[in-house]
C-alpha cells in the first residue's frame, strides 16, 4: 500500500478535507494531522517538499490558500506523488472552475467522490481526468 492519508489544509492549519487509508482511532489522527500541518506550515518556499514524520513519507505542495498533504510509506516515489497531487488539483479546476477552500468546504462529497474514483485501498488507480469526472458529471445532470 502506498498512499496512507491525503489531507487538504488550509493557511490557518485547518482540515478542510482527509481522507484516511488506513485505521486510525479519532485520537491519533487529530495528535497526526496536528503534528504535520505545523511541520509543514513553518516550512519556507525555499524548502523541498519532503518531510519525514514517524514512519511516513509527508509529500505536500501548496496552491492558492489550500496545502494538499499525502503521507505515503518510506518506499513511494516522492515525484509521483507530486504528479498526483497537480492531477488531483487539475482535476478539481476542471470541475470547479479554479479550485478554492470554499469549492472544498461547500461541495465536500464531490472532492471525497473524486479521490474515490482517483485512490483505492492506497493505490493511485484512475489518472485520467475525463473518466474521473464523468461520474459526478452523471449525477450532477441527475440532480
Amino acid at each position: 500500500m502506498g498512499i496512507r492519508f491525503i489531507l487538504m489544509v488550509n493557511k490557518q492549519g485547518q482540515t478542510r478535507l482527509a481522507q484516511y487509508y488506513e485505521y486510525l482511532t479519532l485520537e491519533e489522527r487529530r495528535a497526526l494531522e496536528g503534528e504535520i500541518i505545523r511541520k509543514c506550515l513553518a516550512r519556507n518556499e525555499q524548502q523541498c517538499s519532503f518531510v519525514e514524520h514517524r514512519n511516513y513519507k509527508i509529500v505536500y505542495r501548496r496552491y492558492a490558500s489550500l496545502f494538499f498533504l499525502v503521507g505515503v510509506d518510506n518506499e513511494e516515489n516522492e515525484l509521483a506523488i507530486l504528479e498526483f497531487i497537480h492531477l488531483l488539483v487539475e482535476t478539481m479546476d476542471r470541475h470547479f472552475g479554479n479550485v478554492c477552500e470554499l469549492d472544498i468546504m461547500f461541495h465536500l462529497e464531490k472532492a471525497h467522490f473524486m479521490l474515490e474514483e482517483m485512490v483505492m485501498n492506497g493505490c493511485i488507480v484512475e489518472t485520467s481526468k475525463t473518466n474521473i469526472l464523468a461520474p459526478i458529471q452523471l449525477m450532477d445532470k441527475a440532480s
